[in-house]
C-alpha cells in the first residue's frame, strides 16, 4: 500500500498472548498485527483483561486495549465498535466459537478471522445445554449474520468447514500461519524423549500421549515425555498421568520462553499432537523448525496441511495408530532423521511477513471509500 493509504485496524479477540489461556490463535493475531504495524498501519488489539494485565499498553508497535472479562469482553467490544470504533478503517472480528457481532455495528471495513470450527470442543468442554447452544450460535446464527462478510482462515480444511456451515466460498481467503524462524538449537537429541506442545485443555487430548508412554513402557523403559504449555486442565492431566502409571516419566514444564521451548523440542525425538481439532497446528511448524517431526490425528483437520504425511511427520487415525507409529519411528533412526530434515525445510516456507501480506490483500479489498462506516 502507498503511504497515504495507511489504515487504522482493530482486532477484536477474546484473549491476548499474555493471557494464561493464550495459544496459537493469539500468536497468529499478534504476529499479524505486529507485521501490519511495521508497515505503517495503526493497529490495535482489543481483548479481555486478565490477572496482572494493564488496561492499555503498546507492544511491538501494536496498541493492546483490555476491557472486560471472559464473557463481558464481547459486549464491551461491541459497544466500542458501535461508538468510537466507527472511526476505525478496518475491524477484524476474531471468531473463536463466539462472534463479537461487529457485523451488526458496521457494514464496510469488516473481516471475520476464523481458525477452525469448534463442533468437537463445544461437546467436550460443555456436554450440556451450553455446548448445544454454543454450537448452534457458531454453526447457524454466526454464518447467517456474517454471510456477507469477508473471511480469513488458516487452512483449506477450515475453509471447507466454513463452506459447509454456509459461508460462500468466494468470501473465504487463506492466510496460513507463519513462523518466527529461528536457527535450530544445538542440543543433543534424546532418542528416548518425546514431547507435546499445547495448551492444557481437554480437546488437546494430552492424555493420549500418556497412553502412548504407558503402552511403550516395556519396549522403551527409558522413554520420557515433556509437556510444554499451561492451562486450566493442568491438575486433571496430572491425575491422568498418575492413573496411567507414568507420572514419574512426565515433566510438566508449563509455559516457557520461546528459546526454552525450542530447546525442549530440539531435544525430542518426536512430538505428539493428539488434538481433536486444529485450524493449522502452529506447534507442528514450531517443532519442525527444530527438526522435530510430529505425529497427529488425521481427523484434526488443519494438521493434514501443516504435516506432509510420510515426509515431515505422520498422520494416524486413532490411538492405536498413534502408539504404533510412535514405536515404529522411535525404532527407526534413519526414517526419523529423514523426516527431521524435511520437516525443517518445509517449516522455513512459512513466515509471518507472508501471512501479513495475504491478510493485507483482504484488508485492501474491504476498505471501500475512506469514510466512517
Amino acid at each position: 500500500m502507498a503511504d497515504e493509504a495507511r489504515l487504522s485496524i482493530a482486532f477484536l479477540t477474546w484473549r491476548d498472548l499474555g493471557h494464561p489461556d493464550g495459544g496459537g490463535s493469539e500468536v497468529y493475531v499478534e504476529s499479524v498485527a505486529r507485521e501490519l504495524a511495521a508497515r505503517g498501519h495503526r493497529v490495535q488489539v482489543r481483548c479481555a483483561r486478565h490477572s496482572g494485565s494493564l488496561r492499555r499498553e503498546v507492544r511491538d508497535g501494536v496498541e493492546l486495549v483490555r476491557r472486560g472479562g471472559r464473557l463481558t469482553v464481547y459486549p464491551r467490544a461491541f459497544w466500542w465498535t458501535l461508538t468510537s470504533g466507527r472511526r476505525t478503517d478496518v475491524v477484524v472480528d476474531v471468531i473463536n466459537g463466539l462472534p463479537f457481532l461487529s457485523c451488526l455495528a458496521r457494514r464496510r471495513g469488516l473481516i471475520a478471522l476464523v481458525h477452525h470450527v469448534h463442533r468437537e470442543q463445544w461437546r467436550i468442554i460443555y456436554p450440556d445445554w451450553r455446548g448445544t447452544l454454543g454450537w448452534w450460535i457458531e454453526s447457524r446464527l454466526t454464518p447467517w449474520l456474517y454471510r456477507h462478510v469477508e473471511h480469513v482462515t488458516v487452512s483449506e480444511s477450515s475453509r471447507r468447514d466454513l463452506v459447509a456451515l454456509g459461508i460462500p466460498a468466494d468470501r473465504i481467503h487463506l492466510a496460513h500461519n507463519g513462523l518466527d524462524v529461528a536457527a535450530p538449537v544445538r542440543v543433543d537429541r534424546d532418542d528416548e524423549r518425546i514431547s507435546v506442545l499445547a495448551r492444557l485443555v481437554p480437546h488437546k487430548q494430552i492424555d493420549h500421549a500418556f497412553a502412548v508412554l504407558a503402552e511403550l513402557g516395556a519396549a522403551h523403559p527409558d522413554l520420557r515425555l515433556d509437556v510444554i504449555g499451561d492451562g486450566w486442565w493442568h491438575d486433571q492431566l496430572v491425575e491422568s498421568a498418575r492413573a496411567h502409571g507414568v507420572l514419574g516419566r512426565v515433566v510438566f514444564h508449563g509455559r516457557v520462553p520461546a528459546h526454552r521451548r525450542d530447546e525442549i523440542l530440539a531435544g525430542s525425538a518426536l512430538m505428539l499432537l493428539p488434538s481433536v481439532k486444529e485450524g493449522w497446528g502452529l506447534a507442528v511448524t514450531e517443532a519442525a523448525a527444530q527438526g522435530t517431526p510430529t505425529i497427529a490425528y488425521r481427523s484434526a483437520g488443519g494438521v493434514t496441511e501443516s504435516i506432509i504425511d510420510g515426509r515431515t511427520g505422520a498422520l494416524v487415525d486413532d490411538l492405536p495408530g498413534l502408539v504404533a507409529t510412535t514405536e515404529r519411528l522411535l525404532s527407526d533412526d534413519e526414517e526419523r532423521l529423514r523426516l527431521s530434515a524435511e520437516a525443517r525445510e518445509n517449516a522455513l516456507r512459512f513466515t509471518w511477513p507472508a501471512t501479513a501480506t495475504a491478510f493485507e490483500h483482504v484488508i485492501e479489498s474491504v476498505v471501500g471509500p475512506r469514510q466512517s462506516p
